[in-house]
């Protein structure tokens, strides 16, 4: 299970470090991929192929299954973990995170996500401003 947030720093070669509370359960195989709202989504393999699997699953005739699924399939790039616990982010998903140098890592139970900290901050500020409501709307799903 992945929890916490964790400041992070992008090096002059694209690579930023994973927590070492995480590493053992990524292992040396990771997927990247793009998220939700401008962040990056960060799997094992083993979670990454169980969402896969699923979205494989999804019809293909409904647009909105087509445009997510290239979201998350062709936005996809499995990375090696060096022995630092470091992975070069691509230059593609960067860009969509719009990171540049300063990264927040949150671990969200089954998937890390990687975030530009200025936008990780606007999200967070926002969101929790909006705490109470959200959290009416989570107690009509038994949250």
């Amino acid at each position: 299970m992945f929890i916490g947030e964790y400041q992070a720093s992008i090096d002059d070669k694209g690579r930023i470090a994973i927590p070492a509370k995480f590493r053992p359960q990524l292992k040396q195989k990771i997927v990247v991929t793009r998220g939700l709202d401008n962040s990056l989504f960060l799997y094992s393999l083993e979670e990454w192929k169980k969402l896969a699997q699923k979205l494989a699953s999804l019809p293909i005739s409904t647009a909105n299954t087509r445009a997510f699924s290239r979201l998350m399939l062709a936005g996809a790039m499995d990375c090696d973990m060096d022995k630092q616990g470091r992975i070069v982010l691509p230059v593609y998903l960067k860009e969509f995170a719009k990171i540049n140098k300063k990264a927040v890592i949150a671990g969200l139970y089954n998937r890390i996500e990687i975030w530009s900290e200025e936008l990780w901050h606007a999200y967070k500020t926002q969101t929790e401003a909006q705490s109470n409501a959200i959290a009416e709307q989570l107690g009509s799903l038994g949250v």
